[in-house]
């Protein structure tokens, strides 16, 4: 698609956020299903001690540390008559559906075997998953400058990606258990569930392809060298505020999102709740992202984040003192009410990051997206791996026990392992929550800074008017 060719104009044609919105979905379908499920298929499905998992997770996060900031400075330099950043979802699509389908198969070898099988195919999932995610995400700030334009477009990505992540983790369980229902093992419902849901991650990518454009030219772009733009994108103080931001919601989102299925199984003994539970927070952020976008533009992006947070910590309390003994509408009820501040985790940061490009490029002259998203990607899956890998090592010490071959029904844990599951869904989640309000107190960009900001780059680049 290509751009409106009215420049001046700052407003998103709406099939263009509905394509852009669609590029979640692959992205959010497979965070959804590795948040919820991956630590739990690997040690009671793969059947994989919980310590040796969370080497496979740390492992990855170290290629990860490479190739997210590579990729993304890559795509700021890749020039094509599609542009930049459009080639790289629309090429990575298929290997990174093939390679979430593999992650999700057990093969028939020992311990070793499954460890160095794990290992590889996540990380070629993590490299596919670059390479359509950074690329992608790197286009809101091409196609709009405005203000609450971003916020609109975030807020149709979220509604894709929440929608699309809680249509997947709530109907992976029903696949597995349909299959176990008919006489299939565990093993084959996942199996079975990973193609459904490869095939439902790969199509969307090539709607957005096709419905999204990019305004930059390759005249209009200039690109620094790997090391000065580490330094610079760094050194940028609204930078680390929003990363730090960013990367406590999401190891947040991340944690409770692996444990909740323990929560659930071994703590309140109730494993048919998974299910119900994951509709309930997933489908109250998807209703609260439309929400508080409206209320974004009465109070802004940091009063939004202050009320989300602050609901978000009473329900993470409340959540440790829940009993086996109560009903089950009571958890429901928290779930629903974990979902106003779910909503802000994914709206906020994700909103103020073209912002803080903008500043950058202020100061810089240069436009590096691609730098500030790759790095925001990898924040993103820091938080993933960080929630697998600290609720695996815990699990661990705490003495969980690995259910044996052949077990359908959940064993009974140690009080020290049902301790930490509790502690891990509610105080623990609750003190990164209030660190990350601290640093959105701090964050330096209002939206009278960030409107001065497009006046003076306006004023360098010899434009008349101030988008609206």
């Amino acid at each position: 698609m290509k751009a409106p060719t009215d420049t001046s104009s700052e407003k998103v044609p709406l099939i263009t956020k509905l394509a852009f919105g669609s590029g979640d979905v692959g992205p959010a379908v497979a965070t959804a299903i590795m948040s919820f499920f991956l630590l739990y298929f690997l040690t009671d499905v793969a059947r994989i001690n919980p310590a040796i998992a969370g080497v496979i997770l740390l492992i990855n996060k170290i290629w990860d540390s490479v190739n997210d900031p590579l990729i993304g400075m890559l795509s700021d330099r890749v020039r094509t008559r599609w542009g930049r950043r459009r080639p790289w979802f629309l090429f990575g699509a298929i290997p990174f559906g093939l390679t979430f389908f593999l992650l999700f198969l057990v093969p028939n070898t020992g311990a070793t075997g499954k460890f160095w099988y794990y290992l590889i195919v996540s990380l070629m999932l993590d490299l596919a998953f670059t390479v359509v995610n950074v690329p992608y995400t790197a286009l809101t700030p091409e196609l709009t400058r405005n203000y609450d334009e971003r916020t609109s477009l975030n807020s149709f990505r979220f509604a894709f990606s929440i929608g699309s992540g809680l249509i997947a983790a709530v109907a992976h369980p029903l696949i597995v258990n349909a299959v176990k229902a008919g006489g299939g093992t565990e093993q084959t419902g996942y199996m079975i569930s990973a193609a459904v849901w490869a095939v439902f991650a790969t199509l969307p990518f090539f709607f957005a392809f096709w419905g999204t454009y990019e305004r930059h030219t390759q005249e209009e772009e200039e690109t620094m060298p790997f090391l000065e733009g580490l330094k610079t994108t760094f050194s940028n103080r609204a930078f680390r505020y929003v990363t730090g931001i960013y990367l406590l919601s999401w190891l947040v989102v991340q944690t409770v999102s692996t444990i909740v299925v323990y929560y659930l199984t071994y703590w309140l003994r109730q494993p048919g709740l998974v299910a119900p539970v994951i509709l309930a927070v997933q489908g109250s952020a998807l209703i609260w992202l439309f929400i508080w976008t409206a209320v974004s533009k009465r109070v802004g992006k940091k009063g939004v984040y202050y009320r989300g947070m602050i609901f978000w910590i009473l329900v993470a309390f409340a959540l440790f003192f829940v009993q086996p003994a109560w009903p089950s509408w009571v958890i429901i009820v928290l779930g629903l009410l974990a979902g106003v501040g779910v909503a802000t985790a994914y709206l906020v940061p994700w909103s103020m990051l073209p912002d803080v490009i903008e500043l950058d490029e202020l100061r810089t002259g240069k436009r590096r997206e691609g730098a500030f998203y790759g790095f925001f990607v990898l924040l993103q899956k820091i938080g993933l791996a960080l929630g697998l890998f600290l609720v695996s090592q815990a699990l661990s010490k705490a003495g969980y026990i690995t259910p044996p071959p052949g077990t359908t029904t959940p064993i009974v844990q140690p009080d020290s392992a049902l301790l930490a599951i509790r502690l891990m869904i509610g105080p623990i989640p609750a003190v990164f929550l209030a660190a990350g309000i601290y640093l959105v107190y701090k964050f330096p960009i209002t939206k009278a800074g960030h409107e001065e900001t497009l006046r003076e780059l306006q004023a360098q680049h010899g434009e008349h008017s101030l988008p609206h």
